[in-house]
């Protein structure tokens, strides 16, 4: 348990782009991961329960039943906006900035660039700190660093591999050109 005495909830789902581990807390998501496989599970169980100073338990009082259902609709094609509590303690300064700015910014559909994010936040040098931002995104597909690309329209990098992106970016019926 954490401080408050709360439990940090997870549920591993499945998805058009394989399983995904999603964790809340009682201020909202905190957490998507790809690829869930049982490895991924306990290293980002552990991960999580340093990070958020929390036990994590399976899914117990329904906190990820409203992100489960968006996901199976956004997954589905009906859903194009994620209206979720989100809990941003795993991010902070520059990197939540961004992705704040992204989250509200960048809508279903849309793509931006690197460096025209940065400006966005007021940083309009800081390219490379927005692909670092995107790296470190911990709530992936809710906040859609899928939708941030190249300046040349290079598909850039993907925490969850470019196969993933170019699927994320199908789905929402945008892919970048080139694709390589």
């Amino acid at each position: 348990m954490d401080s408050n005495g709360q439990f940090v909830e997870w549920a591993v789902v499945g998805s058009d782009i394989g399983p995904l581990m999603l964790a809340a807390t009682g201020e909202g998501l905190v957490s998507v991961s790809f690829h869930a496989d049982d490895a991924v599970r306990d290293r980002m169980s552990k991960r999580l329960g340093t990070q958020l100073g929390a036990e994590l338990v399976e899914c117990s009082t329904g906190r990820l039943a409203e992100p489960i259902r968006m996901l199976d609709a956004y997954f589905a094609g009906a859903l194009r906006e994620f209206r979720l509590r989100l809990d941003w303690s795993l991010t902070a300064g520059f990197n939540r900035q961004v992705l704040r700015e992204l989250a509200t910014g960048v809508p279903y559909g849309s793509v931006v660039g690197y460096g025209e994010l940065a400006g966005r936040v007021g940083q309009p040098g800081a390219g490379q700190a927005v692909g670092a931002a995107m790296g470190a995104n911990p709530l992936p597909v809710v906040v859609p660093c899928h939708r941030v690309l190249e300046s040349d329209g290079g598909i850039g990098g993907f925490g969850g591999g470019l196969e993933t992106k170019r699927r994320l970016l199908a789905l929402e019926g945008v892919l970048p050109q080139p694709l390589f």
